[in-house]
């Protein structure tokens, strides 16, 4: 549907432009559109290449092992029915610090390896997702951002007088969102089976 969407708008800009008498006007936009793109991409590698390192970093140390331990009580109530030792426990806990740290570019291939994990752990159907599967993919959607990194890294390449500003603003809408995933979690949960 979203590709319809830009369909559309891309077509009516042209013809629009096309009726104006300014069709060059398209050209120069879609040139000048894939220059900034570009230029963003390659300022935003530097940000994440850092994080990505000061992530591998902890893993080394073991403090994601750490942090594994120190929010197991949250994710024993999250994911009951998955195994305290097992690998899934690893990757919620490595996407979820990723996440949590801005980094949604390194967050996703931890955020697959989870799911794979989790998949091996489905007693239904191979198409049906479990509930640990559901309720990974709320947090994942929904996780809290202490640290938004990348948004910060944007602010600061396009020179933002105060690129931390909305630190604050951030965590609080990202608590509310991981805070509304959960519970529309665990309610479309129980009204699936209420239901069933």
């Amino acid at each position: 549907m979203v590709n319809y969407v830009w369909l559309f708008m891309m077509v009516f800009g042209i013809l629009v432009a096309g009726a104006q008498g300014n069709i060059e006007v398209v050209t120069k936009a879609a040139l000048d559109g894939a220059q900034v793109a570009v230029k963003t991409s390659l300022s935003l590698i530097a940000i994440i290449t850092f994080w990505l390192g000061i992530m591998k970093l902890a893993e080394a140390a073991g403090l994601v092992q750490a942090l594994a331990k120190l929010v197991r009580p949250v994710t024993a109530f999250l994911f009951p029915s998955v195994p305290k030792e097992h690998p899934a426990m690893g990757a919620i806990v490595m996407n979820l610090s990723a996440n949590i740290l801005g980094l949604g570019n390194a967050a996703t291939p931890m955020g697959l390896i989870a799911m794979q994990e989790l998949q091996k752990l489905n007693k239904h159907q191979s198409d049906t997702a479990s509930d640990a599967m559901c309720t990974f993919l709320a947090i994942n959607t929904g996780c809290i951002t202490l640290i938004p990194t990348t948004i910060i890294g944007i602010r600061v390449l396009y020179g933002s007088q105060n690129p931390t500003e909305i630190v604050g603003t951030t965590v609080f809408a990202t608590c509310c969102g991981m805070l509304v995933a959960v519970l529309a979690d665990r309610l479309l949960r129980g009204l699936y089976r209420n239901r069933w």
